[in-house]
């Protein structure tokens, strides 16, 4: 469960202690779900919402019978993968509960359907009803909405989109951002000895977050970027990856970030336009986490940062057998703020959803390793340095136990 760490790594006693166990310790597949987009693979920044509600709003539910309210703001009604998802999330809250002995928590349930309007209207019926704390919702465009009536209120919110320009004061994102990738890989490859870097990545939203967080990073580390391309998907792939292969002369590491199809493409491209792959240290983002990649004799070998995949292993085999199926893959999130409120409502008092408890810089434990919020409202993550092999990822470097590691 999501609880507070501290410097020394004590937990809440006893009883606590044999809940944290449920997830530290355990290890977390990528991809259990057999969903497409940012659905089966939440570590992408391309949110894709239902242009539509697939029918009528559900009539809104509460889990628990705690005494301080939670919002939870899902797209339960909106069509397609969005639906499902949302679903899997609203199971995986439920575990959470279930899991986490005697919450004193009762979780308000509303149907946002996947729109601005919807999650305006949810959080107004949620902070109406007395709810002390918002979780979601999952998508950025719907963010902005809940949070001007949540922020008028003085109540924070924790929400799931990978967007980090929609974090801000009181709303907290709990999604996995590639910003923090980016800030492992790098830093991971500097600590090898890497100080001239190169990225081939591509035009998009995914790309541009990427680029921004990899310059910063590399500049941070005292290296030096000595080639870097933008690439659209299709033909120029190719075209592209010619120029790129001439500027790697230099280069002894290359960050490649892309979902596993195209990520492929592009490292197919490289070899093809004569990279020697095998000369560079490759880097990726949480995306490299995907069977297309780790059968590419191209990628295998490269490292990526993403949590330990144990964690998410136990979570699926507990969810699997409540619910008779595997859970998406973003239900961890959503597993994660529930056990994170109940921990704070039992330990925290009447300043259990302050920004100062939120804020803790020794951070949480959860599902997916060690998480922090900043003030800014992005989150910083424990993660792991993952090589692509043929099996599967393998662990480098094993998830840190305290952010002071």
């Amino acid at each position: 469960m999501a609880v507070p760490t501290t410097p020394k790594s004590r937990r809440f006693g006893a009883t606590r202690r044999s809940a944290v166990g449920l997830i530290l310790g355990a290890p977390l597949i990528a991809g259990c779900s057999s969903l497409s987009s940012s659905f089966s693979s939440p570590f992408s920044s391309s949110e894709q919402p239902p242009t539509a509600p697939a029918g009528p709003p559900q009539q809104p539910s509460a889990l628990g019978s705690g005494n301080v309210k939670v919002g939870l703001l899902l797209p339960l009604s909106a069509s397609g993968n969005a639906g499902v998802a949302a679903q899997s999330m609203r199971n995986a809250a439920e575990l959470a509960l279930a899991e986490f002995q005697n919450p004193n928590i009762q979780l308000l349930v509303k149907d946002d359907a996947g729109t601005a309007q919807g999650a305006q209207q949810g959080a107004q019926q949620a902070l109406d009803e007395g709810a002390e704390i918002i979780l979601g919702p999952l998508f950025a465009l719907s963010v902005p909405a809940a949070a001007q009536l949540a922020r008028t209120r003085g109540v924070p919110m924790i929400a799931f989109s990978t967007d980090s320009s929609v974090a801000g004061r009181g709303v907290y994102l709990l999604s996995f951002l590639p910003e923090s990738d980016v800030n492992r890989i790098v830093e991971y490859s500097a600590g090898t000895g890497k100080r001239s870097f190169a990225a081939f990545l591509p035009a998009n939203a995914y790309g541009n977050v990427v680029e921004a967080a990899f310059k910063q990073a590399v500049a941070r580390k005292g290296g030096r970027i000595v080639a870097f391309e933008k690439y659209s998907p299709g033909a120029q792939i190719q075209s592209t990856a010619a120029t790129v292969a001439q500027g790697l002369a230099s280069a002894d590491a290359l960050l490649l970030a892309d979902d596993g199809d195209v990520l492929v493409g592009v490292a197919d491209a490289l070899a093809a336009s004569g990279a020697n792959l095998k000369r560079l240290q490759l880097l990726g983002t949480g995306l490299w986490d995907n069977p297309r990649v780790f059968g590419n004799a191209n990628l295998q070998g490269g490292f990526y940062a993403a949590p330990d995949p144990a964690g998410f292993r136990s979570f699926s085999g507990r969810y699997r057998t409540k619910y008779g199926q595997d859970p998406v893959r973003t239900a961890t999130l959503a597993y994660d703020s529930v056990a994170l409120v109940a921990a704070l409502a039992r330990t925290q008092g009447g300043q259990r959803f302050s920004s100062e408890v939120l804020t803790n810089p020794s951070g949480f434990a959860g599902i997916d390793g060690l998480f922090r919020f900043r003030s800014d409202g992005t989150n910083e993550r424990g993660l792991a340095v993952m090589r692509a092999a043929a099996g599967g990822g393998q662990a480098v470097v094993a998830s840190p136990k305290s952010f002071g590691a």
